[in-house]
């Protein structure tokens, strides 16, 4: 029977599906990360198997990882070869070793090929195996910047293990949030099809102001354009997000441009078209239509009976990156309302059929979980002669369909 643990899995997406991890757990106070980091790497449908060190076990129980992982921990090596078992020169091996956190004393003994814990044999193996390894420093920073460390550290990216760098706070080199060294996962296990592209990608709102305290916009999170921008770089792809006003975090290895009115996100996407060579521009903001004719310079008084606002309509980004770029690959997104997928289909490829988009994906903001503020989407990615339909998946499972096609229609033609 399934481990209850288990029901989380490919949750969040199948970015990881099928994929093994064995997440190795030294004595650092980090440690305490690694229940939300291995329920976060199942929940992209991973399987993941914990190995721990004995001065890790003094930090988290193993009853807590194999509650979170619902696969039975390695505290020792017995007869049963834990350490080939996972990481040894097999067909059954793990696709990924991940130290995290990983102390000074264990990069030390890494770098060094010394194997005295069930962790720095297990990553032993694994290096003679070939399997990619990932390390994650955590410690103090007087201990970070001792140099024998910075040697360690240096002798493990030269025998090609993978090291993240850690977030300096408080005089700590503490570990990297749960977020980033997921992505940093899925970028090694993943495709790795967009090395030296680089795309421009647009996300979120843009505001049209009333006066100095009053704008309008609309309800867009910018979660679809973010979901894109990390897909493109966890393969290997370079990122230019220019993001309207949002909370959403946006990816910590992103170029982020942030804006607010349309004018700013035109004026800021022609200008990187024209900064530097750009492979695809994906137009995913949700851009006014229309604003204010004009803007009051102070507040607007309130208590009148009505109030008349004219507006004007906006240009069209994607149509002026056309103008400046005749070769440019543009993918243009449709956002209708009550509509069949036939109509949907239909308004989506007159974008195409003018010349302006090479790629059009559109939705129905009417249909439950789709468009707006949703963690899910469900779309139609509509090309010159034919088209792909999701099914109400995660964001960045759809993004991940959207950088596909795009792979497909246009690096691989």
């Amino acid at each position: 029977m399934q481990h209850t643990s288990k029901l989380i899995k490919g949750t969040l997406s199948s970015l990881l599906e099928g994929k093994k991890i064995a997440l190795c757990i030294t004595g650092s106070v980090a440690a305490v990360e690694c229940v939300a980091l291995s329920r976060t790497l199942m929940r992209h449908g991973a399987e993941v198997h914990t190995v721990m060190s004995e001065a890790g076990q003094k930090i988290i129980h193993p009853h807590l990882m194999e509650w979170a992982t619902g696969n039975p921990v390695v505290t020792e090596l017995t007869g049963q070869i834990e350490h080939v078992t996972l990481a040894g020169k097999h067909n059954e091996h793990v696709d990924l070793i991940l130290i995290a956190p990983s102390t000074a004393n264990t990069i030390g003994k890494i770098a060094n090929g010394i194997d005295d814990t069930p962790v720095t044999t297990t990553v032993s193996s694994g290096i003679g195996a070939k399997i990619p390894v990932i390390v994650v420093p955590a410690m103090h920073q007087s201990m970070y910047d001792h140099p024998a460390v910075i040697e360690n550290i240096a002798r493990l990216k030269r025998m090609d293990v993978h090291v993240i760098s850690p977030r300096m706070e408080e005089a700590k080199a503490k570990i990297p949030s749960v977020s980033n060294i997921v992505e940093y996962v899925i970028s090694i296990l993943g495709a790795q099809d967009l090395k030296n592209k680089h795309f421009i990608i647009t996300a979120g709102p843009t505001r049209g102001w009333l006066d100095r305290v009053r704008f309008i916009t609309n309800p867009s999170t910018g979660k679809m354009g973010i979901a894109i921008t990390r897909e493109i770089l966890s393969r290997g792809g370079t990122a230019t997000l220019i993001l309207g006003p949002t909370s959403e975090k946006a990816p910590e290895n992103a170029e982020v441009l942030h804006v607010d009115t349309t004018d700013e996100m035109m004026e800021t996407v022609l200008h990187e078209l024209e900064k530097r060579a750009v492979d695809v521009f994906v137009s995913a903001a949700a851009v006014l239509d229309y604003v204010p004719k004009t803007k009051v310079d102070s507040k607007m008084s309130s208590g009148k009976q009505s109030l008349s606002i004219e507006f004007e309509p906006t240009k069209k980004i994607i149509e002026e990156a056309r103008k400046q770029n005749s070769d440019l690959y543009i993918v243009g997104f449709k956002v209708e309302s009550g509509v069949s997928d036939e109509e949907l289909e239909k308004r989506a490829r007159k974008k195409i059929e003018a010349g302006i988009c090479n790629l059009v994906v559109a939705n129905d903001a009417m249909r439950k979980g789709v468009a707006f503020g949703t963690d899910t989407n469900q779309v139609l990615i509509v090309g010159p002669d034919d088209l792909v339909k999701t099914e109400l998946v995660s964001k960045r499972d759809v993004a991940r369909t959207i950088i596909d096609e795009i792979v497909r229609r246009w690096f691989t033609k």
